[in-house]
C-alpha cells in the first residue's frame, strides 16, 4: 500500500483515519526556506472537520507536530527548512471506531470498502475507512501549505473556488485575466466564491440534502498564475498527467479537466486555439486561455486553470442494499456515525495543496532548457 509520490520532491502520507495519528513525510525540500506557521494552520483549519454545517460534526484541531526538516521557532517566527526529510504528524483526537463494526461485514456501497477487503484479504482497517479516508488529506494540505509558501516566493500563486455544489452554480474564472491577489484572498476563505450570493442557495441545498439523510457533489476550480512557459515534458510526464495523479489520490475526486476540458468536444479549432502575440513588455502571451495554460503537457505562461469533480459522501443515514460479507447473502445498511453531507468545501483546500505540490516538485526537478 504505497502512498508517495513526487520526482525531486517526494511525499509519503502515512496513518488511518482512527489509528493514534495520520501524517507526511516530504523529501526533497530545499534549504532555508522560511515557513510562516500561522499560514499552515490556516490552511489546515480550511479542512479541519466540525467547523461549518456542511462538515461532519467530528472535532479534531488538526494541529501539525513537526518532528524533523526544520530549525527555528514557529512561535518566535525563524522557522525554516534545513534540506532534511521534512516529517509530521496529527494526531488522531475525536473518534468513535465502534460506528464502525458493522463495516467490517457490510460494505458501504460507493466507498472503497468491498475492494480494500478484496484487495488486501481484509486486514484492511475499517474505522474510519481507515487509510481510504478523507481524514488523510490533512497531511497533504499541511504539504501543500508549506509548498505554497515556497511558491509564492518564486512568483507563482494557487488559489480556487467552489464552482458548483448539487446544480448551484458560481462563475468561473476569466482563464485569461486571474490575478495573483485573487487567488491569495481566495485562498484563506472557508467559504471560497468569486459571486458570494450563490453562497445561500448553495448551502440550502446542502442542507436539504443533511435533513433527508442524504448527500451532495460539486466541482471546485483552482488557478494558479505566475507559471513559467517550459515546465512539463510530452506524453507520459506532461503536468496534466502528474497533477491528474495526485488529484485523483483525494478522496471523492471522479473527475479532472483542464482549461476547457470536455467543452472542447462542442468547439471547432478556430474556438478552441488560443493565438499569441507580444505584450507591451515583449513577453509572448495568448490572447485567450482555453487550453488552461497547456499545450504539449508543457506550461505556456499562462494561468493553469483545472477543475476536479468531487462526488457526494458516500456514507448516508440512508438505508441501502448491500452485501453481508460473512452470512453470503444480501443485506441492507444504514450507515451511523459522522459524515459530510458535502465534501465540497473542505476538498477545495486539498485540490489547491495538490496543486501547490506538484508544480513545486515540477519547478524543482526540471527548469526551461534542462
Amino acid at each position: 500500500m504505497a502512498s508517495n509520490i513526487g520526482n525531486r520532491i517526494r511525499l509519503s502520507i502515512f496513518g488511518e483515519s482512527h489509528g493514534p495519528a495520520v501524517g507526511c513525510v516530504i523529501d526533497g525540500l530545499p534549504a532555508g526556506e522560511p515557513l510562516d506557521w500561522a499560514e499552515i494552520l490556516a490552511q489546515m483549519a480550511r479542512r479541519a472537520p466540525g467547523r461549518d454545517k456542511t462538515s461532519t460534526p467530528r472535532r479534531e484541531s488538526d494541529t501539525p507536530e513537526l518532528l524533523s526538516g526544520t530549525l527555528g521557532s514557529a512561535e518566535q517566527g525563524d522557522l525554516r527548512t534545513t534540506g532534511a526529510p521534512l516529517a509530521m504528524l496529527i494526531r488522531n483526537q475525536n473518534t468513535r471506531s465502534g460506528d464502525y463494526e458493522e463495516l467490517s461485514r457490510l460494505p458501504r456501497p460507493g466507498h472503497a470498502d468491498y475492494p480494500g477487503f478484496v484487495r488486501y484479504q481484509g486486514y484492511n482497517d475499517i474505522r474510519g475507512g481507515g487509510h481510504f479516508s478523507g481524514r488523510l488529506t490533512a497531511p497533504l494540505v499541511f504539504a501543500g501549505a508549506v509548498c505554497r509558501q515556497i511558491l509564492r516566493r518564486r512568483g507563482v500563486h494557487v488559489g480556487g473556488h467552489i464552482l458548483e455544489i448539487a446544480g448551484v452554480s458560481d462563475r468561473r474564472f476569466d482563464p485569461a485575466a486571474v490575478t495573483d491577489g485573487l487567488l491569495e484572498g481566495l485562498s484563506v476563505r472557508p467559504f471560497a466564491l468569486l459571486d458570494p450570493a450563490v453562497e445561500v442557495p448553495m448551502r440550502e441545498r446542502v442542507e436539504t440534502a443533511r435533513m433527508d439523510c442524504d448527500s451532495v457533489g460539486g466541482i471546485v476550480e483552482v488557478a494558479a498564475t505566475g507559471l513559467p512557459a517550459g515546465l512539463g515534458s510530452p506524453m507520459f510526464e506532461g503536468m496534466e498527467n502528474r497533477l491528474a495523479a495526485l488529484l485523483f489520490g483525494v478522496p471523492a475526486v471522479k473527475g479532472v479537466e483542464f482549461g476547457e476540458g470536455f467543452g472542447f468536444a462542442g468547439m471547432r479549432g478556430s474556438e478552441a486555439n488560443d493565438p499569441y502575440a507580444y505584450d507591451k513588455n515583449g513577453r509572448i502571451v495568448a490572447t485567450s486561455n482555453h487550453n488552461g495554460g497547456l499545450l504539449g503537457g508543457i506550461t505556456n505562461g499562462m494561468p493553469l486553470i483545472l477543475r476536479a469533480a468531487v462526488k457526494p459522501t458516500s456514507s448516508i443515514g440512508r438505508e441501502q442494499d448491500t452485501v453481508d460479507l460473512r452470512a453470503g447473502a444480501n443485506a441492507k445498511l444504514t450507515v451511523h456515525g459522522r459524515h459530510d453531507p458535502c465534501i465540497v468545501p473542505r476538498a477545495l483546500p486539498v485540490i489547491e495543496a495538490a496543486v501547490a505540490f506538484g508544480l513545486l516538485d515540477a519547478m524543482e526537478t526540471e527548469r526551461p532548457g534542462d
